[in-house]
């Protein structure tokens, strides 16, 4: 019988931070890695440390140490020194799936060029595994992958298995079951070690199906263990029945797979909290943090990509660098502790201000650009403005924008002349602080200067906006038409085309879908009840109270306005609901403290949305709020965008009668995570929610057929022991208090609903959302705005069109997640995914031949068609 062969994995698992700031870590970073070079140098027995496969460790500590990139290149390249594939150990279930991507490109790429980038999906603490991530894996070729969070020994009695993506995509997989600091507390002495091996190495043998079992040496910024060569040799003195080596992840597993055979197969994404936690109300903590990493991930790769990706086309440079810092940013914030928020409030502080410094660059970016652009093109008015398309298609519709209008009366119209609908939703007068900030850089050119400067929120609605590309609208002052408000009525009802919304006296909507007859009543109630929880899971208080906005008893309505326009129409009200004030209120049945609720509906002219926004003014402490749909559909499933697809998920999961007699670390809630949207339909008709806050939702009621979208949650401490949904000890620091998780202040929620007939495969929703969330920016052109407050800028010959279109793929129904300039190349990539649950789309063999994989540089595997769950990135010259 062949030897147990030990693996010890030297490593230190490094949050960058988490209850302690990213100031501390870096500091302690340059003296750890300090020891690790020392180490391998000088130790040749000492073989391997794995520095947590995050690359940017590593540019960290050259940031400060740049005296050692020779000394960290020739270790790195001889696979002792080992990093990547990840930039940051990334979240995967709430961050977005083109963040999941760049994180991959940015580290392995880091990684690359210092030498070797190990091929591994190591995952060691990361809160839940995405049911697509092999397919991620795969299109970076790697094929491996070691985690420890997120399967259950009830379906896996082994650590090695197959994990299936929700594609198919198959990839060796081994579990670390204990942890990634199980082997950190090493004893020295002989007695002490003989016990200790068994123990320990008894309990990996029990779970390994092949003689190999991992062995990793390390815990959380655990110094390197320098004697490790001497104690591996005394293990193997005083253990004859096995074999110890210090080994590397890629070694490991190279052996695992040489000597597996006929491996359970798992499929999907890996989310069991028995064995350890997982968190799965994590998507929730401090949704302030959450609504800020979503607005600038869609603002990124929905809107900046594209349009810089025009701007490139017309001659202007590409900012590669600008962008690498601004998705570093992200990239640091997307660490599983970050993101998760489950930090001190100091550090939280931190994550926010890294988030404004990504928000800043990237506006400014999209406004340079739009700019070179603009200024480029011939104008029709003193009042003209470039609209934006950053899809594939030409789109049409109601856009928001903002403009420094004149006090006169004027028209809109687009470059044939024709006249535009439009409403001024509010305006302010700047006359002074905009026209003082002029500056004349030519004062022989003369400027028109209004007499009077508005700054103005408009909605106005375009016919055509060419795809990836832009087109013009302009102000014309010489049509007298009186500016455009929005007319006040006292009404409860609002409609467009597509649905007819009714206000009813027990606070919740009636929705009519005008084209199907259909009528969904008692929609858009407002749940408020207790968190007893901490910065990583939802937990409702033992002794609850639930207040619903539909209970007459503790909320009223008031304010009830309609607001109309030619191209939008608004319903406005005011609930005011009586909640406790905090905990103990809640406990003895106290609800004395009055939450308003500012609610605003609106049906845009000739769109299938009904538009939600919520502003809440929060003095409330340790609760959570929520809205539900009633769909009217019993349903076993819901069905939610992941990674490059649809997941469709169990609305409770059987574990919750056995979790309790079986010790779980926590409770089996069907609580779940999304990119965008959330829909439970069969197949004549369907729901779905589409959020632009925090990505989290729960079916209820008693036939599960209600949708409930968090919308915040708030608490009081890091880490609580003892939750009713999560039992013993603390997770983090129960000695923390978190007062700015509390929230306290005004908060602001947008989400929009689509009701459809059919299928949910037919009713597009993945597109919708991504419309939803792909506004189309507009840049104004107008010569009394050049001058401190944009910057001043020189005259430009104007040789671009008015009009221009990069690209279009109008006949697919594919839904484009990345466009942008290539890398290192000077054409473009185009990334499309499958967005239905079961049906097959077609790509155009000219844009599917130049498939390449996520690295942009090999090419792969032509497909003209993608199947479920399916995405393909292509390289295109244009």
């Amino acid at each position: 019988m062949q030897k147990t062969k030990v693996h010890i994995i030297p490593h230190s698992h490094w949050d960058k931070e988490w209850y302690f700031t990213s100031s501390r870590s870096k500091v302690y970073l340059v003296k750890h890695i300090k020891e690790v070079l020392d180490v391998l140098e000088n130790k040749k027995d000492f073989g391997f440390f794995l520095m947590d496969a995050q690359s940017s460790l590593v540019e960290d500590y050259l940031k400060y140490c740049p005296e050692d990139e020779k000394r960290l290149k020739k270790l790195i390249s001889e696979k002792r020194f080992l990093t990547g594939p990840w930039n940051t150990q990334t979240d995967q279930l709430v961050i977005s799936q083109e963040s999941v991507v760049r994180n991959l490109y940015y580290g392995i790429d880091s990684a690359e060029k210092m030498g070797y980038s190990m091929p591994v999906g190591y995952a060691p603490d990361i809160f839940g595994q995405g049911g697509n991530m092999p397919q991620i894996y795969k299109h970076f070729d790697i094929h491996k992958f070691l985690f420890w969070r997120g399967v259950a020994d009830n379906r896996l009695k082994q650590t090695e298995f197959i994990w299936e993506g929700d594609d198919g995509t198959q990839m060796l997989a081994v579990q670390i079951p204990f942890g990634y600091y199980y082997g950190a507390n090493i004893p020295e002495n002989d007695g002490e070690i003989i016990h200790y091996l068994e123990e320990k190495i008894g309990a990996l043998e029990n779970k390994a199906s092949t003689r190999h079992v991992y062995f990793p040496n390390g815990l959380d910024q655990a110094p390197v263990r320098k004697n490790l060569p001497e104690l591996t040799a005394k293990f193997n003195k005083l253990d004859s029945k096995r074999e110890y080596i210090i080994d590397s992840p890629e070694n490991f597993l190279a052996e695992i797979e040489k000597d597996s055979k006929n491996l359970p197969v798992i499929h999907g994404e890996l989310t069991e909290g028995k064995n350890s936690r997982i968190h799965k109300s994590i998507f929730s903590s401090r949704a302030d943090l959450k609504q800020a990493n979503n607005k600038i991930e869609n603002f990124l790769v929905n809107i900046l990509e594209p349009v810089l990706s025009i701007s490139y086309s017309l001659g202007n440079r590409y900012p590669h660098e600008e962008l690498s810092e601004i998705w570093k940013l992200m990239f640091a914030n997307a660490a599983h502790d970050s993101i998760g928020a489950c930090n001190s409030d100091s550090t939280n502080r931190d994550i926010a201000s890294r988030y404004k410094l990504a928000q800043d660059m990237s506006e400014n970016l999209l406004d340079l650009n739009m700019r070179l652009i603009s200024q480029k093109t011939n104008h029709n008015s003193d009042f003209s403005f470039n609209i934006f398309n950053p899809l594939p298609y030409e789109r049409k519709g109601v856009a928001e924008f903002t403009a420094y209008i004149p006090e006169d009366d004027f028209s809109i119209c687009d470059l044939n002349g024709k006249e535009l609908k439009y409403v001024i939703k509010e305006k302010t007068e700047l006359t002074d602080y905009v026209l003082n900030q002029h500056i004349y850089l030519n004062p022989s050119k003369k400027a028109f200067i209004p007499e009077k400067v508005y700054k103005a929120r408009i909605l106005a609605e375009l016919d055509s906006v060419p795809a990836m590309g832009y087109t013009q609208f302009f102000m014309d002052l010489t049509k007298k038409e009186k500016q455009k408000a929005e007319k006040e009525y006292h009404s409860n009802e609002i409609e467009n085309k597509f649905y007819h919304i009714t206000f009813e006296a027990n606070n919740t909507l009636t929705i009519k879908d005008k084209k199907a007859g259909r009528i969904y009543h008692n929609q858009m109630v407002f749940e408020e009840n207790g968190d007893d929880g901490d910065s990583y899971n939802y937990s409702p208080p033992r002794k609850d109270m639930i207040i619903r906005s539909d209970d007459l008893e503790y909320t009223k309505s008031e304010n009830v306005k309609v607001y109309k326009s030619d191209v939008e129409n608004v319903l406005k009200f005011q609930l005011n609901m009586m909640v406790p004030k905090d905990l103990e209120n809640r406990s003895r049945g106290i609800n004395s403290e009055n939450f308003r609720l500012d609610i605003e509906i609106s049906l845009r002219k000739d769109e299938d949305l009904v538009r939600f926004h919520v502003k809440a003014d929060n003095q409330v402490l340790s609760h959570r709020l929520c809205v539900c749909f009633d769909t009217g559909i019993a349903s076993k499933f819901s069905t939610a965008d992941q990674l490059f697809g649809i997941v469709q998920r169990p609305v409770y999961l059987p574990e919750m009668e056995v979790w309790e007699k079986e010790k779980w670390q926590e409770t089996p809630v069907s609580i779940e995570p999304m990119q965008s949207f959330t829909s439970l339909h069969d197949e004549t008709h369907g729901t779905a929610l589409i959020t632009e806050g925090v990505r989290e939702y729960e079916i209820t009621g008693e036939k599960y057929d209600t949708i409930r979208l968090t919308l915040f949650r708030t608490f009081g401490y890091m880490g609580k022991t003892d939750l009713l949904y999560r039992p013993g000890r603390a997770s983090g620091e129960s000695i923390i208090e978190t007062p700015d998780a509390q929230l306290l202040g005004e908060l602001e929620f947008s989400f929009s609903a689509a009701f459809f007939e059919g299928s949910f495969d037919n009713a597009s929703i993945a597109r919708k959302a991504k419309e939803y969330l792909t506004p189309m920016p507009v840049y104004q052109f107008s010569e009394f705005l050049n001058g401190r407050l944009i910057y001043v800028y020189c005259d430009e010959e104007r040789t671009l069109p008015q009009t221009y279109s990069l690209f279009s793929y109008e006949d697919t129904e594919a839904v484009m997640s990345a466009f942008k300039k290539a890398e290192n190349d000077s054409g473009y990539i185009i990334r499309y995914f499958n967005p239905f649950v079961s049906k097959s789309i077609k790509i155009r063999n000219d844009i599917s031949d130049k498939a390449v994989m996520l690295n942009e540089k090999q090419k792969t595997e032509a497909k003209s068609v993608l199947n479920c769950c399916e995405f393909q990135t292509y390289l295109l010259k244009l």
